[in-house]
């Protein structure tokens, strides 16, 4: 069985997810598609969940102990998929056909589109109640499963993820890890100036929830607070960039949307080589 790789290898996963961003602006390139910088803001925990965290097999997807992986915020799909594919679960080419016609990889992320995708998700916040009914399952059977939902933070206005949050913490939903991509921009403009919802902490402490902030672009701390196991439901609140990793994307809401053209797309590349 293909399960977790026993000591991370730090450096190995930081040049997976640079790889993994080539990938990415690959992809939306050939699509002149949207949702580049919250895939790219994200790809550093999505590499280290599906390369190092997660117990899964790519030659046996529907393992009944695996570790379950929400991607709640299923427009960074992009991300998913180039993980997925660099782990085994179906052929990289397949990459170059992102929401062509007839393929399988859409923009928003599908149950079963391909191997190791768990959820359909696209309107913002359903995901963490899925995950939760997957921790629970997880629970009644007893197997060690753990389940891991990825959030970004304007999805935290969603009043259904304050519900999922407060019944978590109220039946100590264990082997339930939260975490909250906090680029801290979204459609339209900073999240702050949209609906502020800070000091975040504080308030999943209040339902009971275990809390870490961490810089959600370093490797290190990711793998560190992601292997970390909790007596109750655990929040990850992880600060990170927008566009992360090309310099003309970084902290620009623009990029939730918009496509590099061929000039931009070749700068990418270089700084990501």
């Amino acid at each position: 069985m293909s399960t977790v790789r026993a000591v991370p290898d730090i450096r190995w996963l930081e040049d997976e997810a640079r790889q993994i961003r080539r990938r990415v602006i690959g992809m939306v390139h050939r699509a002149k598609g949207p949702h580049l910088g919250c895939s790219f803001s994200s790809a550093d925990i999505v590499t280290a969940l599906i390369l190092q965290v997660l117990r899964i097999d790519p030659q046996n997807p529907q393992w009944d102990v695996r570790d379950r992986f929400v991607l709640s915020k299923g427009h960074g799909v992009s991300s998913l998929y180039a993980a997925l594919a660099r782990r085994g679960f179906f052929p990289e080419k397949e990459l170059e056909r992102y929401m062509a016609d007839g393929s399988p990889l859409a923009g928003h992320v599908v149950l079963n589109c391909v191997p190791g995708a768990e959820s359909s998700n696209g309107s913002g916040g359903h995901g963490l109640s899925l995950g939760i009914g997957l921790a629970l399952a997880a629970r009644h059977k007893q197997n060690g499963s753990r389940t891991f939902v990825l959030m970004g933070d304007g999805e935290m206005e969603e009043g259904s993820v304050w519900e999922g949050i407060a019944f978590a913490g109220f039946h100590a939903v264990k082997d339930l890890t939260l975490i909250v991509d906090c680029n801290k921009l979204q459609t339209l403009g900073a999240t702050k100036e949209i609906f502020d919802l800070e000091p975040l902490g504080e308030k999943f402490r209040c339902f009971r929830w275990d809390v870490d902030r961490i810089d959600g672009n370093n490797m290190k701390q990711v793998v560190e607070v992601l292997g970390r196991e909790a007596p109750r439901p655990h929040a990850v609140l992880a600060d990170t960039v927008k566009g992360k990793g090309v310099s003309y994307m970084e902290g620009r809401f623009e990029y939730h949307s918009k496509a590099p053209d061929a000039e931009q797309y070749q700068i990418a590349l270089v700084e990501l080589a």
